[in-house]
């Protein structure tokens, strides 16, 4: 079988909830030669740094594929295979590019199931471009790239993280839950919790006790939680709370809530 170089589309979704959004997205198949087919969702995807994104895929090849390989290139170009590859499912990883290295990753291992998603965790600026898909079989003959882009464009984080607050009570034990945003499962972001008195500078509550947790959702999904917990009183009446969330690259959030006793 020859190799066939043409083109089509791919898509990339971005959500912190990937299961519950995946049924709903409207899917188009795009087939530029028989037997060779990706199905996706159009339009520019707008992410957040320091999060993650997935790029939902599905194909068809008349070979069976062995190895699925994702590329990033300007838009301009026909062909992103020309530089080094951002994924390779295959062992031989020595030419991965190196800002990509242990960031990228299939949702589905079964190649037979030809489902090509992936996902990119601890985005960053620079990973706004343009992601072109393909897939490799056994022979050096069996390969097919879809040469037409998916386009990633990068913001800066705005989402926040969400703090519970209990019902408060003077003089009881209270934990206060802080949910970092995002489901991603790239490096974990590491949460801080700040105490400040009306006026006053940040500090800590004396005798608290913090504990992270990570929650596996999905083989590719993970929340993290950070729990603060102290004795509560008078003194910390009408003062704030701040949950600062921190992820790769010195990207932060953070969210403030006042604590009234009760």
């Amino acid at each position: 079988m020859s190799s066939f170089k043409s083109g089509t589309l791919v898509f990339i979704w971005l959500t912190t909830s990937f299961p519950t959004f995946i049924d709903a997205l409207q899917r188009e198949k795009f087939c530029q030669h028989e037997g060779f087919c990706v199905t996706f969702n159009e339009g520019e995807i707008k992410a957040e740094v320091g999060l993650c994104a997935v790029i939902p895929c599905a194909f068809t090849s008349l070979f069976a594929p062995e190895y699925i390989i994702w590329y990033k290139c300007e838009p301009l170009e026909a062909k992103c295979d020309n530089s080094d590859p951002i994924f390779h499912s295959g062992k031989n990883k020595e030419n991965i590019q190196p800002e990509y290295e242990g960031r990228m990753s299939l949702l589905n291992l079964n190649m037979t199931q030809k489902n090509c998603s992936i996902m990119i965790n601890d985005l960053k600026k620079s990973d706004s471009g343009w992601y072109q898909l393909r897939v490799e079989g056994k022979e050096t003959k069996d390969a097919y790239t879809y040469l037409a882009k998916a386009n990633l464009s990068l913001t800066g984080l705005s989402q926040k993280p969400s703090v519970m607050i209990p019902p408060l009570t003077e003089g009881q034990q209270v934990t206060l839950t802080c949910t970092a945003p995002g489901l991603c499962s790239g490096s974990p972001p590491n949460i801080t919790w700040m105490w400040r008195r009306k006026g006053e500078k940040d500090s800590h509550i004396i005798g608290n006790t913090t504990a992270l947790k990570t929650e596996n959702l999905t083989a590719v999904t993970q929340r993290h939680v950070s729990t603060l917990t102290f004795n509560y009183s008078a003194d910390h009446h009408n003062t704030s709370i701040t949950c600062k969330v921190s992820f790769t690259g010195g990207i932060t959030t953070e969210e403030t809530v006042t604590l009234n006793v009760t």
